[in-house]
Parts: C-alpha cells; sequence; structure tokens
C-alpha cells in the first residue's frame, strides 16, 4: 500500500482513538476512507501499516519484532541494514526522512534522553533492553544514522556458549574456577565480538551474591535477586547534572556489592575500577582491544586519562596484581562468535 495513503489513515485513525482501541480506530480510518470514495486494495495490510503508525515503529515494526535479528542500522531514508543469522542484509523500505525522525521520537521517549542540534547524538535504552544509537546533522554529512542493538531475550549461560562453540570445555572449566575464586576479570574484543555475552553468562553464575552494574547504557543483564543496575545521565544543554561512569563506580563502592561489573571501560572510570579491584572487591569489565595483552595494555594508559598525579609507577603494579584473566571474544568471517584466547596472570 502506498506510503502517503498509509499516513493519511494514520491521521484519521488518530483522531479516531481518542474514543475507540486502536484496532477499531484503524478499521473505522479505513472504512470512513472508503466510504468517502476512496480505494483500499488490501484491507489486512492496510489495518497492519496504520496500527504499525498508530502505536508501533511505523515500518521499523517488523524487524524490531523479529528475534532472530541481532542488529539493525539505517544510513538514509527508505534503506534498512541488519544483520541476522550471521549475515548482514539490506532491505529498501517505506520509510521517508520525516517517519524516521517520529519512529526515533517514539523510541526515545520512555528513555528521557534528548535529541536535537544541542544534543546531535544519543545513547538511549529501549523497553525491551536493546541500545538505541542515533546522530544527526550537523555531525552527519545529511540523514539521521540510526543503530538498534537488540536485546537477546534467551540469557545464555556458559554452559551455552560451550555447546555453541564458543567457548571449549577446558576453556569453560577455566571460567567457572576463576569466578568460584573471586578472580577479577576482564572481557576483552572488538565490536559484536561478544563481549557483553560472554559478560552476562559470567555474572549469571554469581548466584547468591550481590552484584552492581555500572554502564552508560543499560545492556547488562544478570538473572540475580540481589543486582542493582547503574546507567549514567548526560549533561543538560548546560553541561549541569551530569552523572559520569567514574562517579558510578564511585557510587558502587558504597553500596555493599560482593561483585562489581562495569561495561565498556574506555577512558577515566578505569583508575576507579583498578581503585576497587584493589580494595578487594572482585569485579568483571568489557574493553574493546585486539588481543589480551593490548587490553592489559589499555588498563595501564587509559587512568592517565584521569590527570592528576597518577603515574605508571602506581598503575603497573596495580594493574599486575588486580587483572587476575583476560578473556578475548572474537567474531569471524561467518558472523560466529569464539573466545580466541584467555590469559591468566602468574600467581
Amino acid at each position: 500500500m502506498e506510503e502517503a495513503k498509509v499516513l493519511e489513515l494514520s491521521k484519521r485513525a488518530r483522531s479516531i482513538a481518542m474514543r475507540n482501541h486502536p484496532s477499531q480506530a484503524a478499521e473505522l480510518a479505513i472504512d470512513e476512507h472508503v466510504l468517502a470514495g476512496g480505494s483500499v486494495v488490501n484491507e489486512k495490510q492496510a489495518t497492519t501499516g496504520v496500527l504499525n503508525e498508530l502505536i508501533g515503529f511505523g515500518p521499523l515494526s517488523a524487524y524490531l519484532a523479529d528475534d532472530s535479528i541481532e542488529e539493525i542500522w539505517i544510513n538514509r531514508p527508505n534503506e534498512i541494514r541488519f544483520h541476522k543469522h550471521g549475515r548482514n542484509h539490506f532491505e529498501e523500505i517505506d520509510l521517508d526522512s520525516e517517519q524516521l525522525r517520529r519512529v526515533v521520537q517514539k523510541l526515545l521517549r520512555h528513555s528521557g534522553r534528548r535529541l536535537d542540534r544541542s544534543t546531535p547524538s544519543v545513547d538511549a535504552s529501549l523497553v525491551d533492553g536493546s541500545r538505541l544509537h542515533v546522530v544527526i546533522p550537523e555531525v552527519t554529512k545529511q540523514h539521521w544514522a540510526v543503530n538498534i542493538r537488540k536485546f537477546s531475550k534467551s540469557i545464555k549461560s556458559l554452559v551455552d556458549l560451550s555447546n555453541q562453540g564458543v567457548i571449549s570445555n577446558k576453556q569453560l572449566d577455566q571460567i567457572k574456577t576463576s569466578v568460584r575464586l573471586g578472580k577479577n576479570i576482564l572481557v576483552s574484543g572488538a565490536t559484536q565480538a561478544g563481549k557483553t555475552t560472554m559478560m552476562c553468562a559470567i555474572l549469571a553464575e554469581l548466584e547468591g551474591m550481590r552484584l552492581v552494574s555500572c554502564e552508560d547504557t543499560f545492556e547488562i543483564y544478570a538473572p540475580l535477586d540481589d543486582w542493582v543496575a547503574l546507567q549514567t545521565r548526560p549533561g543538560s544543554a548546560e553541561g549541569a547534572n551530569e552523572v559520569p561512569l567514574r562517579q558510578l563506580v564511585r557510587e558502587a563502592l558504597r553500596m555493599r556489592p560482593d561483585r562489581i561489573a562495569v561495561g565498556e571501560v574506555r577512558g577515566a572510570e578505569a583508575l576507579d575500577l583498578l581503585i576497587a579491584l584493589n580494595s578487594g572487591i572482585p569485579g568483571i569489565c568489557t574493553i574493546h582491544s585486539n588481543s589480551a595483552s593490548e587490553a592489559i595494555r589499555k588498563m595501564r594508559t587509559l587512568p592517565l586519562l584521569a590527570g592528576g598525579n597518577i603515574s605508571e609507577g602506581f598503575l603497573n603494579p596495580t594493574v599486575d596484581s588486580v587483572v587476575d584473566m583476560v578473556i578475548h571474544c572474537q567474531r569471524n568471517q561467518d558472523g560466529s562468535r569464539k573466545v580466541s584466547e584467555i590469559w591468566h596472570r602468574d600467581e
């Protein structure tokens, strides 16, 4: 059905929806359209299109509802790309610039995060736990750039990852032993290598413990009863009221955790994490790197971004004493994930 006709019917449905349920509103709008001399070739398709526009996310609704899709990205109107079953796919869709703006605003509605010329990029969590990232002009050259990393509804355990070939039986035993002994673990790898999946599988082993997690945007999931999840908050247009990741790590220390988890260490918060681990609270974090050894090097250098009197004389022995294990994840060309190496600190 033509997109212009769907939009026309959607406007009519919105006014009717004030007095009726959405499905009834869509049907009544179509009936009124036909009575006024309009034509609808496929009434079921028209009803679905109007409902998606009225209460869903327009043409993106079907992609968001498809559990086999891991990630969605849009570079320009009328085109969509997505990762499914280990492969990237491209399709043309009826999604103009104005529709894309409306869909993004709907997705952002519950997050409380803003997107405008003064704040031209945003990271936000969706209702289902998926992660939304949007960048708009003039940061992008012309069009809105949208990425949605879907939240997997099937939480994988370490045993699941072993059965899928992500980790070997030997690696499974090594990781379980380190978790049981309260070792500090870095999970490293490139983007989309499966770092968060690995972290969540490890956190699932912490039954009976109190976990506090800290991250920029909610992505971590732990099937634990005693778990507090913390998320950063961007500042206002004037830069006030910001809650950075460094502050969250410090807050976590005051919350009596048995374990702390930090998603995506990439800045000065590495210093606060090292101090926390050095105080005797076991932790786990993810970090972008190309190898296990590079992950350790980054833990030696990232704290320097905190400024002050931080020196290598403090950092090197601290990292040497608190980093017990590095699990390096990689994504293969066929889209599959695998742990390529596990580094252990020599006792």
